[in-house]
C-alpha cells in the first residue's frame, strides 16, 4: 500500500452514510453521475428517454428519491471512500438481483451460467472526485467491496472493466485493478470491456 493510498478510508453505504453518498454525488464525480445516482444498473430496463435541462433534472431527482428508498430498505449497496473527512470515491456492489441490468443485456445472456451454491454478487460502478483520480481510490474501494461481500457470506462475484483507457464504460473500472484482487476473464462484454470473475 503507498503512502498516499493510506490517507483514505471506507465506509459502508447505509441509512447513517447516505447523506455523504449525496454529498459526492452533488459534486458529479463523473460525467452523468449527478443524473443516474447509480441507479442505472438497478433498473432490469431503462427509462423512456428525454432531452433538455428540465429533463435531465426530472431525472436526477427521481433517481435520487429511488436511492433514497432503496438505501433505506437495504436493497442498495456500495463502498464511500473518504480523505480527511469527505466522500472523494464510491462502488457499487450487490447480489444479481439488486443489479439486474447486466443480465438483461445480450452480451452477458451469451455466458453459460456458472453454477455457484452461494449467491452470485456484481461489482458495476466506480466514480472518484476529479482531485483524487490515478490515486488509488478505486482500488481501496474495490478491495472494501470484496471484504464487505465477504462478510455477507460470499460466493461469486463479477465484474466489468475496461481493457485500457478510452474505451466503453470506463465506470465499470479497470482489468489491471480487478487481476490484483485475483480476478480473471471469462468472456468479452461490448466493445472494450470483459467480464471478470473470482469467488470469495
Amino acid at each position: 500500500m503507498t503512502p498516499r493510498t493510506l490517507e483514505y478510508h471506507t465506509r459502508e453505504l447505509t441509512k447513517d452514510t447516505l447523506r455523504d453518498f449525496e454529498r459526492f454525488f452533488e459534486k458529479r464525480p463523473a460525467p452523468g453521475a449527478f443524473m443516474c445516482w447509480c441507479m442505472y444498473h438497478q433498473r432490469a430496463s431503462p427509462l423512456a428517454w428525454g432531452k433538455g435541462p428540465a429533463w435531465r433534472a426530472r431525472r436526477a431527482a427521481r433517481n435520487r428519491q429511488e436511492k433514497r428508498e432503496l438505501v433505506e430498505k437495504d436493497c442498495s449497496h456500495g463502498i464511500l471512500v473518504y480523505s480527511k473527512g469527505e466522500p472523494v470515491g464510491w462502488c457499487q456492489y450487490g447480489t444479481r438481483d439488486e443489479l439486474p441490468r447486466i443480465g438483461n443485456s445480450p452480451g452477458h445472456r451469451k455466458l453459460a451460467s456458472e453454477t455457484n451454491a452461494k449467491k452470485p454478487w456484481r461489482i458495476t460502478c466506480f466514480a472518484v472526485d476529479s482531485k483524487h483520480r490515478r490515486q488509488g481510490v478505486a482500488s481501496v474501494a474495490l478491495t472494501a467491496a470484496l471484504e464487505e461481500i465477504r462478510n455477507k457470506g460470499g460466493g461469486l462475484v463479477e465484474a466489468y472493466p475496461i481493457k485500457h483507457w478510452g474505451a466503453y464504460r470506463e465506470y465499470h473500472g479497470t482489468v489491471s485493478m480487478f487481476r490484483k484482487e485475483g480476478f480473471r476473464i471469462v468472456a468479452p462484454f461490448g466493445k472494450g470491456n470483459v467480464v471478470m470473475r473470482r469467488t470469495v
